[in-house]
């Protein structure tokens, strides 16, 4: 936590909130000279307090230590823009319907970015049925392998996780499907379009 960027954070968060620093002193049950030694940068919050500061000025504990605020203007989330996430620590998978401040064990994660499929990272897609059918040579050792593959349509997300080795087989409804992703836990997202 910088104090600075903290205490810049509750500033101008006061400010938008219309708040004078005794107001927002009262809320908090410190003195307003708390306030003023936050704001101008000469003292942090005690720890105790971040989680009341946070939820009294609308924002994540994260965004009050980081100042970085984030707003979400798409309300209603568009499945086809879905972030993904990966812990390098623990390696769970996230996502989130467009932009979103995401953490995990104490770092906050960066959306992956899609790549074009590769030779290296190809799939094998078949359609039978109604189904996809998905499958690949990728190696599955503990070091290198495909973490998830996921069916992404307009409306929803299907996920399948899956292990070192084991073999890639995945299967997903077809209903709408506009393209799989595939999560190579050493070179990343891979995005194949299907071609229907």
């Amino acid at each position: 936590m910088n104090q600075n960027i903290t205490g810049l954070t509750i500033k101008n968060l006061r400010k938008q909130m219309k708040l004078t620093q005794s107001q927002l002193a009262e809320k908090l049950n410190v003195s307003d000279k708390t306030i003023s030694k936050w704001e101008t940068g000469k003292g942090l919050p005690d720890i105790a307090l971040i989680e009341s500061i946070a939820k009294t000025l609308n924002i994540s504990i994260s965004e009050l230590m980081t100042g970085e605020t984030v707003s979400n203007k798409n309300i209603c989330g568009n499945v086809l823009k879905t972030n993904f996430y990966s812990c390098p620590i623990c390696g769970n998978i996230l996502y989130a319907l467009g932009d979103a401040q995401i953490s995990c064990h104490g770092n906050k994660l960066k959306p992956l970015t899609a790549k074009e499929k590769d030779m290296k990272h190809e799939l094998n897609i078949e359609i039978n049925d109604g189904d996809i059918y998905v499958t690949s040579s990728h190696c599955m050792e503990k070091s290198h392998y495909i973490s998830f593959i996921a069916a992404i349509s307009i409306d929803k997300i299907q996920f399948q996780k899956l292990y070192p080795e084991y073999e890639i087989n995945s299967r997903f409804s077809i209903s709408g499907v506009k393209y799989i992703v595939a999560y190579c836990n050493k070179d990343g997202l891979y995005s194949y379009k299907l071609n229907r």
